[in-house]
């Protein structure tokens, strides 16, 4: 008897389990085929160019069923002709990813692609393009925006390449202007203090030509002075001067010492010609000057 119990509460079960997915599956019909009246809408508005009313109608297929993927999609389309171009990636995108048919994947991916090259983005625009013909290697226009992609992402690096080339020789440039500049102030500064030192010497060359003047000077008026006194012939009166030495000066050349000894001989030689010629006159004269 239990037994019998069981096995009718088990019927039961799973006859109400087969009534709900039955229930459940025929609920999913309904909002899919909802879902898409709400895009037959949408495609209606924005064929008549009502953006506003085309953007409403396909969030509302989006929001009653997961299995349109056409909803997303047109959506991406009408964000992509009204050039907002990451609110129709992002619904590509969802569409990709909800369509269960390579051709739908086809289309989602090419459209993908299409907005990487509006943004400039191709090294992005050319994976989307290769992603598409994975799902549909036959279709020659996502074939040719693949090419055109490879040949804008070659041209762009090219460009990258040659502006970082003009930044650095830019940057190099400028490293070598300042050390120039470094350099130049620094010769400036050397040059500066040659001047400063050569200017130094200047005035101790000078002080030295000084002294050396003065000194000549000094001897010239030494030689001058017995020149006159030799050329004036003064004489000391008899009795003076003989015993009183001739006061000379500090520094004496070899050539005023000879001339000094010479000019003491004359004198000499003077004062006995007169002592001589007193003794023989017998009268006392003055000395007379030569000039």
């Amino acid at each position: 008897m239990k037994n019998i119990v069981f096995i009718l509460l088990l019927v039961a079960s799973f006859t109400n389990a087969q009534e709900t997915k039955e229930e459940q599956e025929e609920q999913r019909l309904k909002n899919l085929q909802e879902s898409k009246n709400y895009t037959w809408d949408g495609n209606k508005a924005l064929s008549e160019k009502d953006f506003v009313n085309a953007e409403a109608e396909y969030r509302k297929a989006i929001a009653l069923s997961n299995d349109n993927s056409v909803a997303p999609y047109n959506l991406g389309n009408a964000y992509y002709i009204n050039e907002t171009y990451n609110e129709a990636f992002t619904r590509y995108k969802q569409a990709g990813e909800l369509a269960t048919s390579k051709v739908d994947k086809h289309k989602a991916y090419h459209n993908m692609g299409n907005v990487f090259m509006k943004e400039k983005q191709y090294e992005k625009a050319v994976e989307a393009y290769k992603q598409a013909l994975r799902n549909d290697s036959t279709d020659e226009e996502t074939r040719y925006n693949l090419a055109l992609a490879q040949e804008m992402l070659k041209k762009q690096q090219e460009e990258d390449q040659k502006n970082k080339d003009q930044n650095k020789d830019q940057e190099d440039k400028d490293d070598k202007k300042d050390e120039n500049e470094d350099n130049k102030d620094g010769e400036g500064e050397d040059k500066e203090g040659d001047k400063g030192d050569e200017k130094e010497e200047d005035k101790k060359d000078q002080g030295d030509k000084g002294d050396e003047k003065k000194e000549d000077k000094k001897d010239g008026e030494g030689d001058n002075k017995e020149k006159e006194d030799k050329d004036k012939g003064e004489k000391p009166k008899e009795g003076e001067g003989e015993g009183k030495p001739q006061q000379r000066p500090s520094q004496l050349s070899p050539q005023q010492v000879q001339n000094l000894l010479d000019a003491m001989q004359n004198e000499e030689k003077k004062v006995q010609e007169k002592m001589d010629a007193k003794k023989v006159k017998g009268v006392k004269t003055k000395n007379e000057k030569d000039w």
